[in-house]
């Protein structure tokens, strides 16, 4: 599973489809945008910037009680802009614009996964100051495969039976459209009763999306506040979005001595942990991994990709190239290994300039075949190439690629 951030907006309609709420973008027309949702001139609203982070109201980044002059005087005045939060800067591009709701009490309520349980928070101080009262938080812990009971609602935290069921349905809500995370702080209720939630957070598994299309409809997974993708990672994203596979690939730091070309997301995890753990966490270079059984042109060109990253620094020091992976289930470890091969072929005077060793522990279906081709092209090219196959511990390679790195 991989938990994937979504806007508010996106949160929101996910949830509710009939909330009122918009979003505003640098293509938006604002005026056009006031004709088709009349409410935008008859209501007094809230505004605030959509980018993945919080604490806008300690940032001063919120409109509150506003007419929709303001609101639009509001959004013209910061689009565009560049900003810095949390010492990230990043330039303002989305709004999210809704009713303003006036009220004196704030709850919090959040749901989020874990490996054999979801876990319901609520308390009735929820608000900017939540954190501060997190002796008030309560919990409830829902077994996989279970559904919690309203009546176990109320008595375990300790709710009223309108809050009960706006917890059970925004937990149905969450399970059936594969939610990992749904955060309210705060929420209250209006006039009439209803819940209303004042902020939303919502991360989505995003394997799921196969299952959801219908639902999620043209959903954007946006990157981080202030994150811009370099040439080699917007052409694997792009990739990725056209392949049937999985490919990812975050440059972390371009002059790291440890390069990963990682087989599995749970692998990738498992390698980038244990270089850690060993003390080298400055020089990881990358993160990523290539799975789902991609085919020769495509590990192919996520090789070219990475060695043409991995071999641009010639500053005389030492570096490695790990080609990792578990035990494959479905992946033709020999015929992935044939693009990777290719790229290696084309790089190999490059490999040599730039002192790098590769490290290869690979399993699955047809890795001898795939084995006995590295080991070859290692022989052939005279470039140094060491491989293990699923008799050695997964992570074996590591320590040896380090040790070779500390050698310059």
């Amino acid at each position: 599973m991989a938990r994937r951030r979504i806007r508010e907006y996106s949160a929101k309609k996910l949830l509710n489809r009939n909330s009122k709420c918009v979003q505003v973008t640098p293509e938006t027309d604002l005026d056009d945008l006031a004709k088709k949702n009349p409410w935008l001139r008859e209501a007094k609203l809230v505004v605030k910037p959509d980018m993945l982070f919080g604490k806008r109201g300690k940032n001063n980044l919120v409109l509150l009680d506003a007419s929709f002059d303001d609101a639009k005087r509001f959004i013209m005045e910061r689009m565009g802009s560049e900003i810095e939060i949390n010492n990230v800067h990043g330039v303002l591009t989305h709004f999210i614009v809704e009713p303003f709701m006036p009220h004196e009490k704030e709850y919090y309520l959040s749901i989020v996964t874990a490996r054999a349980h979801d876990l319901i928070r609520f308390s009735t101080a929820g608000g900017m100051s939540v954190e501060e009262n997190w002796d008030k938080m309560k919990e409830f812990r829902i077994p996989v495969g279970t559904r919690p009971h309203r009546e176990e609602l109320k008595t375990i935290l300790g709710v009223d039976d309108r809050t009960a069921e706006f917890i059970s349905s925004t937990y149905q809500t969450f399970h059936d459209l594969d939610f990992s995370l749904i955060e309210f702080n705060p929420f209250t209720f209006d006039s009439d009763g209803n819940p209303f939630p004042l902020d939303c957070r919502g991360e989505l598994d995003d394997t799921a999306e196969f299952k959801n299309y219908r639902e999620w409809g043209a959903l954007e997974f946006p990157k981080p506040f202030g994150k811009k993708l370099s040439p080699e990672e917007q052409f694997i994203e792009d990739m990725d979005h056209k392949s049937g596979s999985s490919l990812k690939l975050t440059i972390l730091n371009p002059h790291g001595k440890i390069w990963t070309m990682v087989a599995g997301g749970g692998a990738s995890v498992i390698y980038t942990d244990t270089i850690v753990d060993l003390g080298m966490a400055q020089e990881i270079a990358n993160y990523g991994e290539y799975s789902g059984d991609p085919n020769t042109e495509e590990t192919y060109q996520y090789a070219k990709t990475i060695l043409d990253l991995a071999t641009r620094d010639n500053d005389g020091k030492r570096r490695v190239l790990i080609i990792g992976g578990g035990v494959a289930n479905f992946t033709d470890v020999a015929n992935t290994f044939k693009g990777i091969i290719q790229a290696l072929r084309e790089y190999k005077d490059k490999i040599k300039t730039s002192k790098m060793r590769i490290f290869v522990r690979r399993g699955g279906p047809n890795y001898e075949a795939g084995l006995k081709m590295m080991k070859e092209l290692g022989e052939e090219l005279k470039i140094p190439i060491d491989v293990y196959g699923p008799d050695a511990h997964m992570t074996k390679i590591v320590p040896m690629a380090i040790d070779y790195v500390k050698g310059a």
